[in-house]
């Protein structure tokens, strides 16, 4: 018999409170246009886009973290200090080591909590979000703090077509916490490494560092296989999360899918056939692609538009490179 005593966690865990930081600088479809041969008509359709937020050289990936877990934890009612766990999702802090993690938990006051950051692109929110409650319900953390971040006009080549009017900057993040009733449903996730070409960066670092290339390592992607991956397989993957939370589309007040592309939100709306009661995020139009931050800018918003309210029952889904993907239930805090 173990003689190891068993976890002291929560029965459940919570979204507490969210926080958002878009960059100050808002970038028009005009200024895209400059570098690749296009149109404003044509970005619209393809994409929705209308303009995105790119970072200035003091909007660090580290700074704009701190700025959004500020809003996240003051909207939970607790304290910097009683952050136990910080959890980063980026793909564009571009130190291999030290975890950025470490240096914003420092900065926004919390302590010595465990810190660390995870890989897991446009999927990256809900898969640090299935950790957060993980800790929570074990019982080795009691307030996670959890952070999607991106800079990714830094990896952005502005002479590629297909990719660079998609790709903004911000930073988004939750604090999860004890629950008395289930307000984080089960995560279905999963990959499907065999399309990992389809997303990826151009090259890797060290062919850069030694001179094998001489351009800078961007995000490129296969835009049609995307789209074509995204809107067939990703809507079975919303409806696994709603059986999963045992819920059906009549009961959702609220879809917040990755920012991606409007083509693709409209048609997961249309396949998932989701009343037209349902608020759905669109923040792609004033945001572009914020891969990890995009979930949680668009929860932001529609919170703080009054579009959603607190108590409300919302389906969540982020996918990307990988290519990977995670889709859960939650009550919006």
């Amino acid at each position: 018999m173990s003689k190891i005593k068993p976890s002291k966690g929560a029965p459940y865990a919570r979204i507490m409170g969210v926080g958002g930081y878009r960059p100050t600088r808002i970038v028009p479809n005009e200024v895209i246009l400059e570098t690749i041969d296009s149109s404003d008509e044509w970005i619209r359709s393809r994409s929705g886009i209308a303009t995105r937020h790119w970072a200035s050289p003091e909007e660090t990936v580290a700074a704009m973290s701190v700025e959004a877990s500020g809003k996240a934890i003051a909207d939970a009612g607790i304290t910097p200090e009683q952050i136990d766990a910080v959890v980063v999702s980026t793909v564009s802090h571009f130190k291999q080591t030290p975890a950025i993690a470490t240096e914003i938990a420092d900065k926004i006051g919390a302590g010595k909590p465990a810190a660390f950051d995870i890989s897991a692109g446009c999927a990256g929110f809900g898969y640090g979000l299935t950790l957060a409650k993980g800790m929570v319900v074990e019982g080795s953390a009691e307030h996670v703090l959890v952070i999607g971040v991106e800079r990714l006009s830094d990896l952005t080549d502005l002479e590629d077509r297909a990719t660079a009017f998609l790709f903004g900057d911000g930073a988004g993040a939750v604090v999860v916490g004890p629950a008395k009733e289930p307000q984080i449903g089960p995560t279905v996730w999963g990959s499907e490494g065999d399309k990992s070409d389809t997303i990826k960066q151009t090259v890797p670092w060290d062919d850069y560092r030694d001179g094998t290339v001489e351009k800078f390592p961007a995000i490129t992607q296969e835009g049609q296989a995307v789209f074509r991956w995204a809107v067939f397989e990703m809507a079975k993957v919303a409806q696994q999360a709603l059986d999963a939370a045992g819920i059906s589309s009549e009961d959702l007040d609220v879809f917040i899918p990755h920012q991606a592309n409007m083509r693709i939100i409209d048609s997961m709306v249309k396949t998932l056939k989701l009343p037209d009661s349902v608020t759905v995020a669109r923040d792609i139009e004033t945001t572009g692609n914020t891969s990890a931050a995009s979930i949680p800018l668009a929860m932001e918003r529609l919170l703080a538009t009054g579009q959603a309210k607190s108590g409300d029952t919302a389906l969540v889904i982020g996918f990307g490179a990988g290519l990977v993907y995670a889709a859960t239930v939650v009550t919006l805090p």
